[in-house]
């Protein structure tokens, strides 16, 4: 990677900048309080985490998509409260849930002050599965200032599809090689790199809980490696 060549940073943001576990264990417990039902609420935001996730990539490859990341929440937290001794819980308080606890997932504390210094040297720009409201109402509630949101609801294509990747180098008006796409997951990372990105991992042993993340370690094909983004931010010698 030729660091002189890159002009903007593209960020998985589930999972990478915001800690949906926290978010939906925190949930549940909460929920679980109040109706008597004791269980493992990580346990449960990580099942919620596979059903959504695993509703959305490749999500139209064959078809238009006909949903967002936002239906997905809905019936991954449905299905799991119905399934987990919650079937009584309200419409309203499974909204509570997978809309407004999921529209206000809290960053990771490395990242708040870091984004701004990487804006100064780059473009920075949200590029999720996540849909357009879930980026516009976690970036209000962190503070946070993307140049850009590239969400695959707009594009119509979903990772780790090779058109997701290639229409967000369109969009920036960039050749896949002038940008650096970061994120804790392999399977993003590699598929950005199979068009042609340079690839950042940063670790995030936390993103799910006390299980671990599926994909703690690195491939090998990455340009970078890091443990946080303050170290990102050093690697790229910023000015």
């Amino acid at each position: 990677m030729e660091l002189a060549n890159i002009k903007a940073l593209t960020f998985d943001t589930g999972g990478t900048v915001l800690d949906w576990h926290t978010g939906f264990r925190v949930a549940y417990a909460e929920l679980g309080a109040k109706y008597g039902v004791e269980n493992d609420w990580g346990a449960l935001a990580n099942e919620t985490r596979r059903r959504a996730l695993g509703a959305m990539l490749n999500l139209g490859e064959y078809e238009p998509p006909s949903y967002n990341f936002d239906h997905s929440h809905r019936n991954a937290v449905n299905s799991v409260l119905d399934e987990n001794g919650l079937a009584a819980a309200t419409t309203e308080e499974r909204r509570a849930i997978w809309w407004e606890r999921a529209h206000n997932f809290k960053c990771w504390s490395d990242f708040p002050d870091t984004l701004p210094k990487l804006r100064s040297q780059f473009i920075c720009a949200s590029f999720t599965i996540l849909s357009v409201r879930i980026i516009i109402d976690t970036a209000r509630a962190n503070g946070l200032t993307w140049d850009a949101v590239i969400s695959c609801e707009a594009i119509n294509k979903y990772k780790v599809l090779p058109e997701a990747y290639a229409s967000a180098a369109k969009l920036l008006q960039l050749d896949p090689s002038e940008i650096l796409m970061i994120a804790c997951h392999n399977f993003d990372l590699d598929a950005a790199k199979a068009v042609g990105f340079n690839t950042a991992f940063v670790r995030r042993p936390d993103e799910w809980g006390s299980e671990g993340p599926p994909d703690p370690e690195p491939n090998p094909i990455h340009d970078l490696v890091v443990d946080d983004f303050p170290t990102l931010v050093s690697k790229l010698r910023m000015k």
